[in-house]
Order: structure tokens, then sequence, then C-alpha cells
């Protein structure tokens, strides 16, 4: 079995060519081990089996003894590489932006949270959150307790949800959406997804190598992007941003725990959360 290039990084694995141009293997680092990248085999292989628009799942493989997943390999750009190409093309030509990305990933995540799945997955999404929010040590054990409060007070639905709902896992093939990385997949809440969306476009710190005017363009139209991803979400599926704000700020919290974000960013995350609950004030601590 042949290694290739690398063709991928995140913040868990690398993900290199595998066999041939239709495969990848995704090679776990230290952070993660073989049980993550089984989860996350058995995830995808559900998703699939859905005839959702996943890749295809070939097995668990193995690489200078780092554990791996091969997969179909798709050929396409992230949905972040796509806005920063189109806020270039904006900044250079002046012309309009275009939201169609936007509404593909709203369809995409509303056709995965209308699905039914008869196969179990095997993360409870609130029991996940917990034990990632409890895990984070930027917030107070004051805070800690009141984020929970709010968690727990949060309504209880049985969907298909994604986990790990940002940009860098859409991956736009032919005009059409992919989602990617099923590690985290749960049955659960889909505000949980939309919510974890809408904090990647609102609070996101751009790399230093994004030209200056790209960054100006898009802190200009962060919200009217949320906006676009919504209003097409709530068309296909009722769901009101109303219903996805309470869901903000615990998993803003589990957002602390990432290794994917820079301190940067965890930290305009902290003053977000730290805003909403002196807002909310102590009151849930006694109920």
């Amino acid at each position: 079995m042949g290694i290739g290039r690398k063709i991928g990084e995140g913040a868990n694995a690398e993900v290199y060519e595998w066999e041939n141009d239709k495969k990848v293997i995704k090679l776990a680092k230290s952070n993660i081990d073989k049980t993550d990248l089984q989860r996350e085999y058995d995830n995808n292989l559900v998703m699939w089996k859905l005839g959702l628009p996943v890749p295809q799942p070939f097995g668990m493989a193995a690489y200078d003894q780092r554990p791996g997943i091969v997969y179909e390999r798709i050929y396409g750009k992230t949905l972040r590489e796509r806005f920063f190409e189109t806020l270039v093309q904006v900044n250079t030509d002046q012309q309009k932006l275009d939201w169609d990305d936007v509404r593909l990933t709203a369809r995409l995540f509303g056709d995965i949270h209308n699905s039914i799945s008869n196969e179990k997955l095997p993360n409870g999404q609130k029991e996940f959150l917990k034990k990632q929010i409890q895990s984070v040590d930027y917030l107070r054990e004051e805070e800690t307790k009141l984020v929970l409060a709010i968690l727990d007070r949060l309504p209880q639905k049985n969907r298909v949800c994604h986990g790990d709902a940002n940009p860098n896992n859409v991956l736009i093939r032919n005009d059409k959406p992919v989602l990617i990385d099923w590690m985290n997949a749960a049955n659960g809440n889909p505000e949980a997804d939309l919510a974890e969306f809408i904090l990647m476009i609102r609070y996101a710190v751009l790399p230093p190598n994004v030209p200056n005017n790209a960054v100006r363009v898009f802190d200009a139209n962060r919200e009217k992007i949320i906006g676009a991803f919504m209003d097409e979400y709530t068309r296909l599926t009722g769901t009101t941003y109303d219903e996805v704000d309470p869901w903000i700020v615990p998993i803003a919290a589990r957002k602390l725990s990432s290794d994917g974000i820079g301190e940067e960013e965890k930290q305009v995350l902290l003053n977000e959360i730290k805003r909403r609950l002196r807002d909310k004030g102590t009151g849930l601590l006694s109920q």
C-alpha cells in the first residue's frame, strides 16, 4: 500500500493520497487515538448508508504506526477557501458578494438534520458537550455551572447532528456540498450545529496571510452571511435564529476546548460567553 503526498491537515489529523487518485488516508495526530478514529469511521458509515453527501468510507488502516481511515477522495475546495477567494475577487473587481455557497450549505445541513437514522450514533449530544465544557480551564467554576445550567434547560431532540459544523468541513465538489469529519456526530438538536456554524462566521479570527482588504470585506459581511444562511435554513426547516441563539453560550464554551482554533479566537469567544452570562445574571444557579 503506497502513501502519497499530504493534501490536507486539521487539528487532529493529516490527510494523504492513498493507493490511487480515488482514495485518501486520514492519519491521526498524537492528540487522538484509534478509538476516536473508529468512532468517526462508524459515524461516517451510518451517514453513507443513509445516502447523505459524505465521503465513502472504505475501512480502517494504519501507516507508520499511526491509525487511519481510508476514504473516497473528494476533489473540491472547502467552503472557507471559497469564501476567501470570493472576498479577494470582490475586493479587486468590485463585484457583489455571491451567497450561493452559503445557501448550498444551509440546504446541506437541512437535509442532514431532516434525516432519521435507525442506527444509534454513539454519542449523546448533551453528554458529549458537558464533558467538553467541563474540560475547559478558561471559565471560573461558577461560570461553568452557569453554562451547564443553560445547556440542561435546552430542549432535547433526536436528529442526526454533525457536531463540528464549520466551513472547513464543507467541501464543494461540482457545485454540490460534501460534509466531512464525523467524529463528533450525535443524535440531538440541530440548533447546536447551527450555533457552531454561526460562531465560526461571527467570531473567527482570520489568519495573518489573508489580505487586509479581504478581512475588511469579510468583517463587513459576517452578519449578512449568517442572515443568508439562516434565511435559507428557515425556509427549508422552519427553524429560526431565535431557536438557535440559546445554544450560542454552550457551543462557544465547548469550542474553548478545541485544538482547531487559536488563543486569540478563544479570547473572543470567552468575552462573548462572559457578556451573555452577565446579561442572564446568576439566577440559573439557584433554580
